[in-house]
């Protein structure tokens, strides 16, 4: 979940704020078939086809962790500090594909939904509770995506951002009602994904920065002034709620649990890209902006960080991306906000479900009005999902672990004593975050 933070004092003022046991039948939730399952449908066709068709969950993730926010925050970091704050992302990413594994071996381990896993497991409260806050995060920030898409073609034509927001939730809206919504939000996503690498890799590749001094940005160190930017890289870049919804993708490619190599690599490729662009856009713009002392005041601005490949067309292409990171986060956390309120309720989640797409088109219609009633996201909007934020991050975080590490549910696929070891780590960090923001918003 990301907000854009440019060309709105709200968002600019985001910165400054920056019971029912398990019984002893549940255990069936486990998959016990050796090989296969008739399900119709096995999913990704493993026999043909290119490596990159293959890795739609994965991709899907990143796109929607990758938004307006990720992309300004690793801009205004390059920007800032240089090449200082590489390890951030670094770290983040790999926390993000720690969980994200978790998430993955739990899809392929059950034949319930991870909900309904944790609402057999814990009880019913807690998972409408997980259902409810992540809807509630997901709708309050939607419009910050809506902006970011709106923003990029606005600019780009001269126009006002409104028609473009009305456009673009049109668009959203469509594709919802297509019978193979999967599919199509499967290569949005990754040609989306894809255009955001190839095109700062590409100025990356002609750019190229002092090997040493790129090399050092792997050492940790905080720059005076720069905590609060690093805060909000690593909550952009290790989103929880993110690997939450990989076991639902999981299911929706209906990966067999005889799979589990291959979905591992597949999803986890995706996650390693999210944090590579994030990474390459970081260093382009510390090769490019920081270089020039060039300060971030718009999104043009940070199109200056590819000039040295594209040339005059750089704003052009760099609002591009801003649109891919915009668009995919737009249908992507609203994807995430319907289906798991739809699950908390005892609805089937599948994309496919006639009442999981009405709360995704509920979450896209709501973010839309708000942008286009405030011009942006309200202040009050903000300290509202922010407040929820902190408290559902780290009790999602901790019920993912606490699920992970349950050998009833997930048999053999349950966390080893090392994934056990990291994954506290990663809830510490989880805490951290919401113990700073809360700091924030209720005592500073």
């Amino acid at each position: 979940m990301n907000v854009i933070i440019l060309e709105s004092a709200a968002i600019r003022k985001r910165d400054s704020l920056l019971n029912e046991p398990l019984q002893e039948s549940d255990t069936l939730i486990m998959k016990t078939y050796p090989t296969e399952r008739n399900t119709g449908n096995t999913g990704a066709d493993h026999s043909s086809g290119s490596w990159i068709a293959k890795m739609g969950p994965g991709f899907i993730t990143a796109a929607l962790v990758f938004g307006p926010g990720s992309l300004t925050v690793a801009s205004t970091l390059g920007a800032n500090f240089g090449y200082a704050h590489l390890w951030v992302i670094l770290i983040a990413t790999l926390f993000m594909m720690l969980f994200t594994e978790m998430s993955i071996r739990i899809g392929l381990a059950t034949d319930r939904s991870l909900l309904d896993v944790i609402r057999k497991k814990w009880g019913n409260v807690v998972a409408v509770t997980i259902g409810i806050g992540i809807f509630l995060v997901v709708a309050s920030f939607q419009a910050g995506n809506a902006v970011g898409a709106g923003l990029a073609f606005s600019e780009l034509f001269g126009t006002s951002i409104t028609p473009w927001i009305v456009v673009f939730t049109l668009v959203s809206i469509s594709l919802l009602w297509f019978k193979s919504f999967y599919k199509i939000l499967e290569k949005l996503m990754l040609g989306l994904v894809l255009v955001m690498l190839f095109s700062f890799l590409g100025t990356l590749i002609i750019i190229r920065p002092p090997i040493g001094q790129v090399l050092s940005g792997f050492v940790p160190t905080l720059p005076t002034g720069s905590f609060l930017l690093a805060v909000a890289m690593i909550a952009s870049s290790f989103s929880i709620v993110g690997a939450f919804y990989q076991s639902y993708l999981v299911r929706e490619k209906r990966w067999r649990r005889s799979q589990v190599g291959e979905a591992r690599a597949e999803g986890l490729a995706g996650i390693a890209i999210l944090g590579s662009i994030g990474l390459i856009i970081l260093i382009c713009a510390g090769a490019v902006l920081h270089a020039q002392e060039i300060t971030i005041q718009s999104a043009a601005d940070m199109g200056i960080a590819i000039e040295p490949l594209f040339g005059s067309f750089a704003t052009t292409l760099f609002m591009i991306g801003l649109f891919g990171a915009s668009f995919s986060s737009l249908i992507g956390n609203a994807t995430i906000g319907g289906s798991l309120l739809s699950d908390a309720f005892g609805q089937d989640s599948r994309l496919e479900n006639r009442v999981t797409r009405l709360l995704i088109l509920f979450v896209m219609v709501t973010g839309a009005g708000i942008a286009i009633r405030f011009g942006g996201i309200p202040i009050d909007l903000i300290v509202f999902a922010q407040g929820v934020t902190i408290f559902i991050v780290p009790f999602i975080g901790v019920i993912l672990f606490m699920t992970a590490n349950s050998q009833d549910i997930l048999g053999d696929f349950v966390n080893k004593p090392w994934q056990k070891a990291f994954g506290y780590l990663g809830l510490g960090i989880l805490f951290l975050l919401a113990g700073r923001n809360a700091w924030t918003l209720f005592i500073a």
